[in-house]
């Protein structure tokens, strides 16, 4: 901001000294204050331009249009986010190329290394016992005697677990049941959620300064080509 001010500045004291050089010099003096004037006028037409889109200036239709829009700056704002960004059609095709990319949308090994196979082996040997088969390990030494199956049934169905979910026939269940359309619609309805919430924080004032940041500093240029191209066609009018 600081950077288009000192444009601005810069450019109406060069128009004013050349409007005082004109008064004071013995030569060339109404082509100079041709050229001051032409270039002031455009300089300052230019930088009332620019205050008129971010203050209200009494009496001036228009002016401060952006604070007072704010409304329907936010409102462009989320129009801008939910459909050309976050869309359910783009979320949708981004999880899709996750899953082809990667193979599998989830990362199952995580959910492998916590199951508790001490825990389904002890449901097993309960299931067992509580059968018809419950009377006979008993006279074979009861729940003892299944303790050396542990071992090999829990790598057994460690391996059986791990096939599984690297099966064609799981990754295809697996992305049915997530529904690609149906997260897409989710996270759209929830990122719209956000963007309302934080929209709703802004005010005039704050979009004001948002739009200052990003553009104020491009437009002091057009003060200082303002005052160029107004102090060339004083030069053109003083000569001819």
């Amino acid at each position: 901001m600081q950077t288009s001010i000192d444009k601005s500045l810069v450019t109406n004291a060069v128009a004013v000294f050349i409007i005082l050089l004109g008064y004071t010099s013995p030569v060339l003096s109404s082509t100079l204050k041709s050229i001051g004037y032409f270039a002031f006028s455009g300089a300052i037409t230019n930088w009332l331009a620019i205050h008129m889109l971010f203050e209200k200036v009494p009496y001036l239709y228009g002016s401060g249009v952006i604070p007072e829009r704010f409304e329907e700056f936010k409102a462009s704002i989320k129009s801008l986010m939910m459909k050309q960004f976050f869309t359910v059609e783009n979320i949708e095709q981004f999880i899709e190329t996750e899953e082809q990319e990667g193979g599998k949308l989830l990362n199952m090994q995580p959910l492998l290394a916590a199951v508790d196979y001490d825990k389904i082996f002890a449901g097993l040997v309960s299931s067992i016992m509580n059968s018809q088969f419950g009377g006979m390990l008993l006279m074979m030494g009861g729940e003892e005697a299944l303790v050396p199956l542990k071992e090999p049934f829990t790598e057994k169905m460690r391996i059986t677990l791990q096939e599984m979910v690297e099966s064609d026939q799981f990754k295809l269940a697996l992305q049915h049941g997530l529904n690609a359309h149906k997260i897409g619609e989710d996270l759209s309805t929830k990122i719209e959620s956000v963007i309302d919430k934080r929209l709703s924080e802004l005010t005039p004032q704050l979009v004001k300064e948002m739009v200052q940041a990003i553009i104020k500093e491009h437009l002091g240029w057009l003060v200082v080509w303002g005052g160029v191209i107004g102090g060339a066609l004083g030069l053109l009018f003083g000569i001819s």
